[in-house]
């Protein structure tokens, strides 16, 4: 059954691609739900707690106590959102930035090793099928979520 289940068959991938990095990020000091938030605000544009639990996939009152620690240690800062005062965003410091800066550049080369033996077009659509997949979950889950705030 396992073999040929797909929530097994990804669960393990993730386990098996993720596990030698993580260990990795800890041996530079650095603990795994950190590098998740940095590697997540690395793009600067700054998110919600909201959207940042859902691409960290940590529950909200965890993430709450990892950023409160990151904020105390300089690496992130929030500020009240430009459209909504009420709503607060979280971006990378600089701080954070210099510590998330080797370990981006390593996840590249870390990724590189685990897709050898997989061409460019098998790396494309590995990496295609796998956003497709999340995006229709996404919407289910977005769908299921908006009709029990409803309901």
């Amino acid at each position: 059954f396992i073999d040929d289940y797909l929530a097994y068959l990804l669960a393990r991938a993730s386990h098996l691609v993720s596990a030698e990095f993580h260990a990795r990020v800890e041996a530079r000091g650095v603990p795994v739900a950190y590098w998740r938030v940095l590697a997540t605000l690395s793009d600067g544009d700054g998110l919600t707690m909201g959207e940042l639990t859902r691409i960290v996939l940590f529950k909200q009152p965890t993430l709450s106590k990892i950023i409160d620690r990151m904020e105390g240690e300089v690496l992130i800062e929030r500020r009240a959102s430009a459209e909504d005062r009420r709503k607060v965003r979280v971006y990378i410091a600089a701080a954070g930035r210099a510590l998330v800066a080797d370990l981006l550049a390593e996840a590249k080369r870390h990724e590189a090793d685990i897709l050898t033996g997989y061409g460019p077009e098998e790396q494309a659509l590995l990496k295609k099928v796998l956003r497709h997949l999340i995006g229709h979950c996404g919407a289910r889950e977005e769908a299921q979520r908006q009709a029990k705030a409803g309901g």
